[in-house]
């Protein structure tokens, strides 16, 4: 049972075992790279997020409270996008718009993405600019608010909701052009 592994992988790392780690990183790894590649674009930061993700895990271990299936794993997850966004801001990765930015008129931001592989779909995220894909991931995926994402990443909450309508178009544009190339 996974959540038994969990547990005696939680117990060896807070006495220290090594094998307990190696198991830890393995199982989880993967899971999380592709989380944290979410938000950044280079492979090479990635490894990097990442190891500096399992660091600050195997450090903070006693920290963690188990809270039913899952729990851990949501743990590591939410430590990968802290490291993730921590590594976006330092790197002056977030495009800032001006307050006063006059928002492009609405237009059809929602792209049909059935049929296309979810690779794919990934990659297209992926190839947004830092501050959309990151506000992008934040708003659609992590479910939080403009004003949670502003504070997250010390932007306007204007900052953040432009940002959005941003990636939703880029993305848009790009899902279009995918169905151009690949359905008909």
């Amino acid at each position: 049972m996974a959540n038994d592994r969990d547990l005696h992988a939680v117990r060896g790392v807070l006495k220290g075992d090594r094998s307990a780690m190696a198991d830890l990183y393995h199982r989880h790894a993967g899971y999380l790279a592709a989380t944290c590649s979410r938000y950044v674009g280079s492979d090479e930061a990635v490894r990097d997020i990442l190891q500096t993700s399992f660091l600050k895990i195997f450090s903070s271990m006693g920290r963690f409270e188990y809270r039913g299936a899952g729990s851990l794993r949501a743990w590591m997850n939410r430590i990968v996008i802290n490291e993730s966004l921590k590594y976006l801001r330092e790197e002056c990765r977030m495009q800032s718009l001006p307050e006063d930015y006059e928002r492009e008129p609405d237009g059809p931001e929602d792209a049909d993405v059935s049929e296309i592989p979810e690779t794919d779909l990934l990659e297209m995220i992926r190839a947004l600019p830092d501050g959309y894909r990151t506000v992008f991931n934040l708003y659609v995926l992590e479910e939080k608010s403009h004003r949670e994402i502003a504070s997250m990443l010390g932007i306007s909450e204007g900052t953040s909701a432009s940002q959005l309508h941003r990636a939703k178009s880029m993305l848009a544009s790009m899902i279009r052009e995918y169905r151009k190339e690949h359905f008909q």
